[in-house]
């Protein structure tokens, strides 16, 4: 099955333990980084990416596994 990909801007969801989730994708991660204490997994073939909550100042890290697109 083929990684999902997205880019900077779009809208997304992703499920939280506070219920579904919305925000837009403001960073792509293609390689190692540290984020908020722990260090993110990502390369090429598996981006990770920063979003930022609609609702909130709240900013998560998610798998493209993780996320589902949003029409406009």
């Amino acid at each position: 099955m083929a990684a999902r990909r997205f880019k900077r801007g779009d809208h997304v969801s992703w499920n939280s333990e506070a219920g579904r989730v919305r925000g837009r994708i403001t960073r792509v991660i293609k390689s190692p980084a540290e984020f908020k204490g722990y260090t993110v997994h990502a390369n090429r073939d598996e981006p990770r990416y920063q979003i930022k909550s609609d609702t909130t100042d709240h900013i998560a890290m998610h798998k493209g596994s993780a996320l589902t697109k949003l029409r406009k």
